[in-house]
């Protein structure tokens, strides 16, 4: 049976499953010249190139957006605990 590549393309998307060294963690993240979207250094798709500008845009509208939420879940919250509460008794003698 033959081995199987560690890495390669399929249908245009990379993967690779070799064992990453640090070296290539990190230069996988920062490539400068390249675009905003890179190969992962393992794995299977593309991931953000810190290199480049648009990539931190990316991280400040993701970090802008998860504050909004966890923001509104905490509010939501402390509205609920201030609520009155309306209790309905049905007292049916039948």
């Amino acid at each position: 049976m033959a081995d199987k590549p560690s890495s390669g393309e399929i249908l245009g998307v990379p993967y690779n499953f070799e064992r990453p060294s640090m070296g290539r963690m990190l230069s996988s993240y920062w490539q400068p010249g390249e675009g905003m979207l890179v190969e992962k250094p393992f794995g299977v798709g593309y991931t953000l190139n810190l290199a480049n500008w648009r990539s931190w845009v990316v991280v400040v509208v993701a970090g802008a957006l998860l504050w909004q939420q966890e923001q509104g879940a905490a509010d939501q919250s402390q509205e609920r605990e201030d609520e009155p509460v309306e209790v309905i008794v049905d007292e049916d003698d039948n």
